[in-house]
């Protein structure tokens, strides 16, 4: 076997298919998105570099492109603090007990699996101001906001609306993954700091919360990237409206691609989201410290 991983043509053959597909598929694209950004490109006609134009029109004329990076920005936080701190509490939660946990963890777990397209139709209808859950609250004397179309608000009612559901959404996915974490620390470690006099909240502090610290990167880092460029939830609740209010920047980089045909535009769109993906992912990884414990 040591000979084998010593043996340079044995690990080369090993890593080709997988260095061939990275290359392909991520790599490769990457390239030209970054080349179609600095052009003038419509798809139709060959590209006209034209340099830092279309980042410059990005942050000097596009409103949108404002209002795209402020609702992402806001959408990233709410979704990473609201998720982390709801999926955590459920995970020691369910973790704690036994009768129906297996029940519980299908249900908070069932909306991950479910289409976030066919869910951001029915949570629109559920909203629409004139039914659903208006037409619930009529029922009681209770008049219902606009929640979909109020555009009033530095972060208008639509977005906070819209974060919400995606908490319900994939609060299921970070409890999971809290739980996978928090079953691998030793029941002894909770057994020996009770004996000591710890109390649950305590052994929760000084015990619980240092060893899941590299979950918590993990699943904070999928929030963060999977926030910033949510795309079809939105979308199908709101497309971007109303007057562009709820757009973020997914959904101004799929208007201006698919709608004007501004790839190269997009293509700027879309290395800002890029750029935005790995700085958050740097941030987190400076911010939160792992120690290591022996054992």
């Amino acid at each position: 076997m040591n000979r084998l991983l010593e043996d340079r043509k044995a690990a080369f053959i090993f890593i080709a298919p997988a260095f061939l597909l990275f290359t392909l598929i991520l790599f490769v694209p990457i390239i030209q998105v970054i080349y179609y950004s600095l052009c003038n490109y419509t798809g139709l006609t060959k590209p006209d570099f034209v340099g830092l134009k279309n980042y410059i029109d990005l942050f000097t004329s596009d409103e949108t492109m404002k209002i795209a990076l402020k609702n992402s920005i806001f959408f990233m936080l709410f979704s990473g603090v609201t998720q982390q701190i709801t999926g955590l509490f459920l995970a020691v939660l369910l973790t704690n007990i036994k009768a129906g946990r297996n029940l519980f963890k299908n249900i908070y777990y069932l909306p991950c699996v479910l289409s976030s397209a066919a869910l951001g139709l029915l949570w629109a209808f559920l909203f629409n101001p004139k039914i659903g859950i208006n037409n619930l609250l009529g029922s009681f004397g209770i008049q219902g906001p606009n929640w979909l179309f109020d555009t009033k608000g530095f972060i208008p009612l639509p977005m906070w609306v819209i974060g919400c559901v995606a908490l319900w959404q994939y609060v299921g996915q970070n409890m999971m993954l809290y739980m996978a974490q928090i079953s691998g620390i030793s029941r002894d470690i909770y057994e020996a700091s009770y004996i000591d006099g710890a109390s649950k909240g305590q052994s929760f502090r000084f015990i619980t919360l240092p060893l899941i610290k590299p979950m918590l990167i993990t699943t904070l880092s999928l929030n963060c990237i999977g926030s910033l460029k949510f795309f079809d939830l939105i979308y199908n609740m709101t497309q971007g409206g109303p007057n562009h209010r709820t757009d973020v920047l997914a959904t101004h980089l799929y208007t201006q691609g698919f709608k004007y045909y501004k790839y190269g535009y997009a293509s700027a769109i879309s290395m800002i989201l890029l750029i935005l993906c790995l700085f958050t992912t740097f941030l987190i990884s400076k911010c939160i410290k792992v120690e290591t414990y022996e054992s």
